[in-house]
């Protein structure tokens, strides 16, 4: 009797894993085109934020279409690369290749303040990806705006690169010094950049966060180098 109702136990047991894990495929499944659209439509909205055009998911895919005039690909020698799309592009994959293997996506924004190059970055903070997009003037070199944001940082530390506090400051910085070498824009700790064009302050407390945000912003950057210098 002991035996048989054991088998019952695991017979059920095993049915009911079967049932869930199907259920759970389906769900999945069924949901992934709607997760798919709302990935796209939270990129949108940070695209545009980084020129300081505000959306949210009602308004972003119609101001994106507006404000968006065109995207390229180019590579490491600032070569534009023919048939891939940029908004399609995994920086998350990219930044896994060789620099020079590199797809790197941009971004020509119209503004009111004329247009825009907006560039995705990648990068890693200290408990996962951090990400976002920096905007350049035409000149191809001054910091119009720009948006990060991450995965798992530290609430109250390394998160508070997703706040304005910290985002505005990279407004006016520039990416390549007086005599036209890349120089990024590094974020340094218990300094004070206000007077430094190539620098902003470190997050108090997120020092390993502000370091991957400049170490991502060195990274990917230097891969447009060649692109802006024309």
């Amino acid at each position: 009797m002991n035996k048989q109702g054991n088998t019952y136990t695991f017979l059920y047991a095993s049915i009911m894993v079967i049932v869930v894990a199907a259920v759970l495929a389906f769900v999945s499944e069924t949901l992934k085109p709607m997760q798919n659209k709302n990935v796209e439509v939270a990129k949108k909205i940070d695209i545009l934020k980084s020129v300081g055009i505000e959306s949210d998911a009602k308004t972003a895919e119609d101001l994106y279409a507006k404000s968006i005039v065109a995207t390229k690909v180019i590579n490491m020698s600032g070569e534009e690369v023919n048939g891939v799309d940029a908004f399609t592009v995994d920086l998350s994959k990219e930044v896994r290749k060789e620099p020079k293997d590199r797809n790197y996506p941009l971004y020509v924004c119209k503004t009111t303040d004329g247009e825009k190059m907006i560039i995705p970055l990648r990068g890693v903070g200290l408990w996962g990806p951090v990400w976002g997009y920096i905007s350049l003037d035409s000149d191809g070199n001054t910091v119009y705006g720009a948006v990060f944001d991450h995965k798992g940082e530290t609430p109250g530390l390394g998160a508070e690169i997703s706040k304005e506090f910290f985002q505005t400051p990279f407004k006016g910085k520039t990416i390549f010094d007086k005599s036209g070498s890349f120089t990024s824009i590094k974020v340094l700790k218990g300094t004070n950049s206000e007077g430094n064009p190539h620098a902003v302050d470190a997050i108090s407390g997120g020092t390993i966060t502000s370091n991957g945000v400049s170490d991502m912003l060195d990274e990917c950057l230097r891969g447009y180098e060649k692109y802006l210098k024309k």
